[in-house]
């Protein structure tokens, strides 16, 4: 008879150590794993406190899960801060790119103009400096060159005169060197100014002189006042044009000063 033990069932459940066992394998096989190995001590602490619930496995299952997925979403996370980073240093770095390329094309754009302006200034004052001017400004010629009469030791007049009155400037008529100022005889007090074609142009009968042997002169620029000294009617301004530095070489003074553009 079999009284004292009865045989295991089809249908018997398993015992609760067999259960617990069970469960303490699903864990060991996931702390291999290392990702939930540290989480698994809270689960068998609570199985320890008491029958209060019961350890299947699956609570450890499920937490792995779960920090499975928080260990994603973190890395999701990192990426896109990574990727946003990213794209703000290169933001950065291209905003730096257009200003630099700003500033040099400034740069660039302030010194061709800079350029230019230096360009221009000089083609203007070379315009200035090949550009004569009237000895006498709003004067007119009042002797003509060549004129006759006994006021000349040649015989004729060797340049031509400009009205003026006591004083007025005279000024010289192109870019050149002073090479004679002071007195000079019959033309009393004069200068005598060497140009850059080889030329000379004389300024007689003068008040006063404002220039120096040596001294580098503009055109306009101001040479001395007009008077009467010397072999003199009157005041008034002698001017002479000549190839040479010396009496005698004298050319015709109006062709001269229209031949550089001055309208008498």
């Amino acid at each position: 008879m079999a009284f004292g033990s009865r045989a295991a069932g089809k249908h018997r459940g398993s015992s609760r150590l067999s259960r617990k066992t069970a469960g303490f394998a699903g864990v060991a096989a996931l702390a291999t794993t290392g990702v939930v190995g540290t989480l698994a001590a809270p689960a068998f602490a609570a199985s320890d406190k008491g029958p209060s619930m019961e350890d299947t496995g699956l609570n450890a299952v499920v937490t792995a899960e779960d920090v499975a997925g928080q260990i994603e979403a973190q890395a999701d996370s990192q990426r896109a801060a990574a990727e946003a980073a990213a794209l703000k240093a290169q933001a950065e770095a291209d905003a730096k790119a257009r200003a630099a390329e700003a500033r040099q094309k400034a740069e660039q754009k302030a010194k061709a103009e800079r350029e230019a302006a230096e360009r221009a200034a000089r083609e203007e004052e070379r315009k200035r400096l090949n550009t004569f001017v009237s000895p006498l400004a709003g004067s007119y010629v009042s002797t003509q060159y060549r004129a006759g009469g006994g006021m000349w030791s040649s015989g004729s007049h060797t340049g031509i005169d400009f009205h003026a009155d006591e004083g007025s400037v005279v000024r010289a008529v192109g870019v050149g060197t002073v090479v004679e100022a002071g007195w000079g005889g019959a033309y009393g007090n004069n200068v005598v100014i060497r140009h850059a074609d080889g030329t000379y142009t004389q300024y007689g009968h003068l008040n006063s002189l404002s220039v120096s042997v040596g001294q580098q002169v503009t055109p306009g620029q101001q040479i001395g006042l007009s008077g009467s000294t010397g072999n003199s009617s009157g005041p008034h301004l002698h001017f002479e044009a000549r190839t040479g530095a010396k009496y005698g070489s004298d050319i015709d003074p109006i062709a001269y000063l229209r031949s550089h553009g001055v309208s008498l």
